[in-house]
């Protein structure tokens, strides 16, 4: 079967992710949790003070970028690769609430975009990879053979990343996960460099009603399809 290169876009907690994975391990490809690698800048600029709720310092952050390290490790307790920042495993920190109220902001900046884009291009120069993210499609791989944009409901989104957050014991209430997820939304559809959009070769597909099983059967069925013609 010809490898290819597979690009999932979407809005925030769509599952984007969990699908990526899915796929990946079924077909033996490479897996790149781009919101990971951005996640990672974004904590990175909090940690060292370049953002807060008042104030942005782009220009420090963009200085310190030659100073970010980031790489994916493979655990094989938990079956994924996690992600290193200069050499620190930051996995668990990068999923809170709190870089999810910035990284959004972090990802509008031209210079950080350029800097991750280029290593995920790297990442993917040998195809039989999948990449998730807001502009795989359009930006990162526009030649991917299979481009996937996953939607859902603002509310649905919003239910789904509220539950993720309170198995993992963080105290947040879904008002505030939901306003996250709009602000979220409005950020990446309306910035100026790569914008969240659909690829005009996209297939979308919107899971507010689809099981996690139902969703993989249906992409899989989109992969061999795509395997049969290229």
């Amino acid at each position: 079967m010809k490898k290819i290169t597979i690009a999932i876009d979407g809005f925030s907690s769509t599952g984007k992710s969990t699908l990526a994975k899915q796929l990946a391990k079924h077909l033996g490809y490479v897996y790149v949790d781009t919101g990971a690698m951005y996640r990672a800048v974004a904590y990175f600029a909090m940690d060292n003070g370049y953002i807060n709720q008042e104030s942005f310092d782009k220009e420090t952050l963009i200085n310190a970028l030659p100073d970010i390290n980031l790489k994916f490790q493979f655990n094989p307790e938990l079956g994924f690769a996690e992600m290193f920042l200069n050499d620190v495993n930051v996995e668990k920190e990068i999923r809170t609430i709190e870089v999810s109220n910035y990284v959004s902001r972090v990802a509008e900046v031209s210079e950080v975009r350029a800097k991750l884009v280029e290593q995920q291009q790297q990442m993917g120069k040998d195809k039989a990879i999948v990449m998730d993210g807001r502009d795989i499609g359009t930006v990162v791989f526009p030649d991917a053979e299979l481009k996937i944009f996953m939607t859902a409901s603002a509310s649905t989104r919003a239910r789904r990343r509220f539950d993720e957050l309170q198995q993992k014991g963080d105290s947040v209430s879904y008002e505030e996960v939901l306003k996250n997820v709009q602000e979220r939304d409005h950020i990446d559809t309306h910035r100026e460099d790569s914008p969240l959009v659909i690829a005009n070769d996209a297939i979308e597909i919107d899971n507010s009603d689809l099981t996690r099983e139902e969703q993989f059967a249906t992409v899989l069925d989109l992969v061999n399809e795509t395997t049969k013609t290229v």
